[in-house]
């Protein structure tokens, strides 16, 4: 038979009300009493029924997150930042991945909520716009948390960074290193944050009296061929071809940098290279990939702290709470030029 709560108080020598708000969350315990009861919580391996729990207090202490591509890199750690948050609040996060299929959002949406989630963390399949009927069914009952990318028509608290901040700091990287013919390839700029990015990328042109050359933009998408055949046609081109390219995403900046290779160029020789986000590979690349590096860790952390505290004000409150925090540049060598080989491994600079 598993332990009760009876024997975690006898064990810890309190009362059982001491344990059950030690359980529970509730305040008002003193640090000496709680950490003995948590000690019996270990020595006894207490596992507290949850369902029971839940239709005692009308509280399930669980975060839902929605998340479109659990195999991109940078979401596990922006779960892991939200994972250890929510731990520390004494909350369980039950992560969901909606494969980048709208319709699968909606139904992992719905199957949260079915499960009496108290909040979810959402990071949107698509970057279609919201209708109003739209946004409110999907906001009924329970707070949302967007990160990373904001759909348009959805108007919730948010975690993420200044993406066009972030974009421009690159830019202006590659500029100051002698660039001026240099291209971006975008992933879909039906989601806000690439559109963000983009326009990251001309205030840099514009700011320093680079024209904006349409035949540099590549449009893409996350699908490794498409983005292959883009970087081909472009570096192949005999009219403008790019010194530089910018990837506005890792999934884009790691099929980008494979094409290059693949044609036999090299970087930076032939061309620089940055990329929007962190390649987790990058220890394969020789020479190392200049990045913009997001604090994805701190995203989830900070996504789960504004989420809490939505629960606790209610979704009445109708105030919106927008973080943005600062991305950095991580400068390696893929970003220098033949002519100016000043860039410095692991030197960094944030915005």
């Amino acid at each position: 038979m598993p332990p009760t709560q009876k024997e975690l108080a006898k064990l810890a020598g309190v009362s059982s009300g001491t344990v059950s708000n030690v359980i529970s969350g509730a305040t008002g315990v003193s640090e000496r009493s709680r950490r003995k009861v948590l000690d019996a919580i270990k020595a006894l391996n207490y596992q507290p029924n949850l369902i029971a729990r839940s239709l005692r207090t009308n509280r399930t202490f669980t975060l839902g997150m929605v998340i479109p591509d659990i195999t991109v890199p940078f979401f596990p750690k922006i779960i892991r930042g939200a994972e250890s948050a929510a731990r520390q609040a004494g909350y369980y996060l039950s992560v969901l991945d909606s494969e980048s299929n709208e319709e699968r959002e909606a139904a992992m949406m719905g199957l949260l909520r079915s499960q009496r989630v108290e909040g979810v963390l959402l990071v949107t399949a698509g970057g279609r716009k919201w209708s109003a009927e739209e946004a409110a069914a999907l906001i009924a009952g329970v707070p949302i948390i967007c990160l990373d990318r904001l759909p348009k028509g959805l108007e919730v608290d948010s975690v993420c960074v200044d993406d066009c901040r972030a974009a421009e700091m690159a830019i202006s990287h590659l500029i100051e290193m002698g660039h001026t013919q240099i291209a971006i390839i975008t992933g879909p700029l039906t989601l806000q944050n690439e559109q963000e990015r983009l326009r990251g990328y001309r205030q840099a042109l514009q700011k320093s009296g680079l024209p904006i050359q349409s035949s540099l933009h590549w449009r893409g998408s996350f699908e490794q061929e498409e983005v292959s055949r883009l970087c081909q046609k472009g570096l192949l081109s005999s009219v403008g071809r790019p010194t530089a390219v910018f990837a506005t995403n890792g999934v884009t900046g790691l099929a980008a940098i494979r094409s290059i290779y693949a044609m036999g160029l090299s970087t930076p020789k032939d061309i620089a290279c940055v990329t929007f986000d962190e390649l987790t590979s990058e220890d394969f690349f020789r020479p190392g990939i200049t990045s913009v590096v997001q604090p994805a860790y701190e995203i989830g952390s900070r996504a789960v702290e504004v989420l809490l505290n939505r629960i606790a004000m209610g979704t009445t409150y109708k105030a919106v709470e927008k973080v943005r925090l600062p991305a950095t540049l991580i400068v390696r060598e893929s970003s220098a030029t033949p002519l100016a080989q000043t860039a410095t491994k692991g030197k960094s600079r944030s915005q």
